[in-house]
């Protein structure tokens, strides 16, 4: 059994770390008498004080030039990298995550890192010609000031460094409320940031659950914030956008899914059931992207779900820090008992389950496959759904855990119906040959991604990842689109005349003699 970090660290505030007193243990999910870390709660006089310290600094913060303030991201995009295999075993321990995947979203950090230092030379604005002589005409792109954001459990790595990276390249200050599932990881990044040189007040951090969340989404009605980033339930995110909106704040909601995967009847199968496995089941089908509803066209059902069912009979589940393991534990306790809950209330009579109802692994449910500890780790296996229609529940219930939907279609104008239709919008798949199908499906598709011959789970720093719909405001974190949600355009003219020019009073166009013709 590894070594428990207790430090009883509640919030990171100007700088200096400091404890509380409600304790906040984070347990290892795939064997939970196993404590990887005690901190403890910020109280509300601790989320207060962040985000003045916030508010305190970020005019100085905001005059730093950009590039070097990109040269703090650089610094900390290589700390990470120096410490990308004992990160990653953090999150693999904290959260449940497979080795491999926690690697892999530790990278993606270090991408975004890599992507957004370029951005602090080209928070690009236009010089733009007058209809005035003797006037220029310029843009500016400006900070918007203080920032909160509250992260997910299930990346508390890259999500978190979506958000404060291009934040802090376009001049904002942060308050961090991390999720209380993974605090260890996120004194570690922060830890990370205040080492590459992030002034003082710069970055504050509140850790807790509900109620610290409660606390910062407060400082919106009390003007503490000119932004506010959530990645979590869509339930939670309407609530935030809500507050934001009587405040005439645009919040950056990236909410959940109910991700469409479209199987056509040219498509090529073996590839088709690679990637309905790893979009279904990856992370224990806990990502926002996973797999919610597989749209396969009746032609091929049989034959598709002849090689699908023994594809995933054959994955194998347990401890996550074993490479050879499928996925590991469901995030915590929590998350099991919410799996738990969609089995119990969303199957109806009419469905088929090829692989058994399901449940927790060595109580409800066995694997052959499986190598963890059963009894002392939050293991579930899989539960595929067949037979469901769209007037089902499920059909539109965000279930986050090892369960999704397969769904048949005639025609192509159903399946793009079914994708869309559950009101979700945030990732898209389709497995075809036909460029025709294709072009229909991406034009037609209400998600905010889409792949093609590919999985719906994934994401690329330089590609812009959100949702549409129930999946979100319409925000995009990565890429360069992000910069738009952190900086506000500034309009500025400049007149030389030495006079006043009143435009389109003063402006001198050009008369055409309109009475000229053929």
């Amino acid at each position: 059994m590894m070594k428990t970090v207790d430090l009883g660290f509640s919030a990171l505030i100007d700088g200096k770390w400091e404890k509380g007193t409600q304790e906040l243990i984070s347990s290892n999910p795939g064997r939970y008498d196993e404590i990887v870390a005690v901190f403890s709660e910020a109280n509300a006089d601790q989320v207060r004080r962040a985000w003045t310290s916030a508010r305190s600094v970020q005019k100085s913060w905001a005059k730093t030039p950009a590039p070097v303030r990109a040269e703090v991201i650089l610094n900390f995009g290589k700390l990470v990298e120096k410490n990308k295999e004992a990160l990653s075993q953090t999150v693999c321990r904290e959260i449940g995550k497979p080795i491999k995947e926690a690697r892999g979203s530790v990278q993606e950090v270090i991408d975004t890192c890599n992507f957004f230092v370029s951005e602090g030379r080209r928070l690009y604005g236009q010089t733009i010609p007058s209809e005035m002589p003797d006037k220029e005409c310029f843009t500016y792109r400006r900070p918007l000031g203080v920032f909160g954001f509250i992260t997910a459990c299930n990346f508390p790595a890259a999500v978190p460094a979506w958000y404060f990276v291009p934040a802090l390249v376009a001049g904002n200050t942060c308050v961090w409320k991390p999720s209380e599932e993974a605090p260890l990881t996120s004194y570690y990044l922060t830890e990370l940031l205040l080492h590459a040189g992030v002034p003082k007040g710069v970055f504050n951090v509140v850790f807790g659950g509900a109620s610290t969340g409660s606390e910062l989404i407060k400082g919106v009605e009390e003007g503490a914030f000119d932004k506010i980033g959530f990645t979590g339930s869509t339930q939670i995110g309407k609530k935030i956008g809500e507050v934001c909106g009587r405040n005439l704040i645009v919040p950056c909601l990236e909410l959940g899914g109910k991700n469409p995967l479209v199987i056509c009847d040219d498509s090529d199968l073996e590839l088709a059931v690679e990637g309905a496995l790893f979009s279904g089941l990856a992370t224990a089908g806990q990502r926002c992207t996973s797999l919610g509803n597989l749209i396969v066209s009746k032609k091929i059902l049989d034959a598709f779900m002849q090689k699908f069912i023994p594809a995933i009979k054959s994955i194998k589940i347990g401890n996550p820090q074993n490479e050879s393991n499928f996925y590991g534990p469901l995030i915590s306790e929590k998350y099991l008992n919410s799996h738990m809950r969609n089995i119990e209330t969303l199957l109806a009579s009419h469905h088929e389950l090829p692989l058994g109802k399901g449940g927790r692994i060595g109580f409800e449910s066995n694997w052959n496959n499986f190598f963890g500890d059963e009894k002392k780790g939050f293991y579930a296996s899989p539960t595929v759904v067949l037979g469901v229609k769209e007037n089902d529940e499920i059909y539109a219930t965000e279930t986050f855990g090892p369960l999704f939907n397969v769904m048949t279609f005639e025609d192509f104008d159903e399946a793009i119906h079914l994708a869309n239709a559950h009101g979700y919008g945030l990732s898209s798949a389709i497995y075809s040959r036909d460029p025709q199908k294709i072009y229909k499906f991406k034009s037609e598709i209400s998600a905010g991604m889409t792949s093609i011959n590919n999985s719906t789970t994934g994401a690329e720093a330089h590609l812009p990842f959100g949702g549409n719909g129930k999946s979100g405001n319409g925000g995009r974190q990565s890429g360069i689109w992000v910069i738009d949600q952190f900086t506000k355009w500034h309009a500025v003219n400049w007149d030389l005349s030495g006079k006043l020019q009143k435009a389109q009073m003063d402006t001198g166009y050009i008369k055409a003699d309109l009475s000229y013709g053929f």
